[in-house]
């Protein structure tokens, strides 16, 4: 970001964009697709709109406008979601049963809050939007987050439904998986984490040294046509393959193939935003867990890399920000394309496991406040994923975006990218 990004003027057209783009994708839904809570895990698609919102609201409005009212008093318990300085907030697992406020009322208090916020930007002198406007962009990020998890929970909603209704996008062409190749990457004592003044979320920070033996890293992703033959190999029964817990969640959940797979009479399908098609043996495999990740690269004799390898190498190989993102609308991984002996699908298809526990850097320290409540807190019992997927929005992303989730998770969109070399057995740098 610049000063004059900072100005009014550019940041109430940034602040129209971002809130355009989250009623865009609630646009194909309705209201009764915006209302439901499909797990304790996933959020209702008006419960999204309704929380953004509130974020500007909040942490906006209430600290810069003139004799602040809120729009609903009782909005701040429903859409407040884990800050609690704030104060107390609606239980996630049960957002699913707020029938009201309804869609329209929603659109209402997305209507009212747009409306304050850009009288403020409006009139605000610049040197008190320079000193508010990092609140600002935090918020944009917020909100482009919430877009990202609006069509992630929005996939595992329509899945339960056994009509399996279409949200948006068109199916990829049929591929065939193509020969896996390697980047050698040298290692060595390298700098990872966030560096300069574009926006980062706090948990990129600070920048810092890492020791790295030399180590490589699969060229693209693992294909569904790898991951059958997985299957067919008994991956999901042999118990060597699996960590104790993985193996534990295998056994209770019935796990037997990614999420979203279904066989139907010996054929396997997959539903996805765009339908319920046959497999695709080129695409890369999706909505896999962190233990499943782990037990394919096992099976494959590989490993997962650490997070330090996998910016290291993105880094060194000179990838531009672009892929499969959400603004190519596919809101589904595509095949890798030809080889060129880089690294392949860096950016988009599906956010990438490593081996990394979701921890903080050497140094870090948390924002003072409800703002130091966005990810810190979080620092326990989660695995950091890397790289971004078809629903994350482009600006998003950059090589130092840490997401994590929990080792079970796998509504989330993400997929395998093998390591081999480098780090010792349970590395996790």
């Amino acid at each position: 970001m610049t000063i004059a990004d900072y100005d009014g003027a550019p940041l109430l057209e940034r602040y129209s964009d971002v809130r355009a783009r989250t009623e865009s994708l609630a646009a194909p839904l309705t209201a009764e697709d915006q209302t439901v809570q499909s797990m304790p895990d996933a959020s209702p698609t008006k419960w999204h709109r309704g929380h953004v919102t509130w974020f500007f609201e909040t942490f906006v409005l209430a600290e810069n406008e003139h004799e602040f009212a809120p729009h609903d008093e009782r909005f701040m318990f429903l859409f407040n979601s884990y800050y609690e300085f704030v104060g107390p907030r609606h239980a996630r697992a049960e957002r699913g049963r707020i029938t009201r406020p309804g869609t329209r009322e929603i659109g209402a208090y997305r209507g009212n809050v747009d409306d304050r916020m850009r009288d403020l930007l409006t009139r605000l002198d610049s040197g008190t939007l320079h000193k508010i406007a990092p609140v600002i962009e935090l918020g944009f990020h917020h909100e482009k987050q919430h877009q990202e998890l609006l069509l992630m929970d929005i996939k595992h909603l329509l899945s339960t439904n056994p009509l399996r209704p279409v949200y948006s996008g068109t199916p990829s062409r049929v591929a065939a998986s193509d020969v896996l190749g390697w980047v050698d990457v040298e290692g060595g004592l390298v700098e990872i984490g966030h560096a300069g003044d574009g926006f980062h979320f706090d948990n990129e920070e600070p920048r810092h040294r890492v020791w790295l033996e030399p180590f490589r890293l699969a060229d693209r992703l693992v294909t569904n046509g790898e991951w059958l033959e997985f299957m067919a190999d008994n991956g999901y029964r042999r118990h060597e393959l699996w960590l104790a817990e993985g193996r534990a969640h295998v056994l209770a959940e019935g796990w037997q193939s990614p999420l979203y797979w279904i066989e139907l009479d010996g054929v396997w399908f997959e539903h996805s935003l765009n339908g319920t098609w046959p497999i695709n043996p080129g695409l890369p495999v999706s909505h896999v867990s962190f233990f499943e990740a782990e037990a394919f690269a096992t099976w494959a004799g590989k490993r997962l890399p650490t997070e330090s390898e996998w910016e290291h190498a993105v880094v060194c190989d000179g990838q531009p920000v672009a892929g499969n993102l959400a603004d190519v609308e596919t809101f589904h991984p595509r095949a890798a394309g030809a080889s060129d002996g880089k690294l392949r699908q860096v950016y988009g298809d599906c956010w990438e496991w490593t081996a990394s526990a979701y921890h903080p850097y050497p140094g870090f320290h948390p924002p003072a406040g409800a703002i130091g409540e966005y990810n810190g807190k979080f620092m326990s019992n989660q695995m950091v994923l890397r790289g971004g997927c078809a629903f994350t929005p482009p600006d998003q992303m950059r090589a130092t975006y840490r997401n994590f989730f929990p080792h079970a998770a796998r509504w989330a969109l993400s997929g395998v990218r093998l390591a081999d070399g480098g780090a010792p057995p349970g590395a996790s740098s």
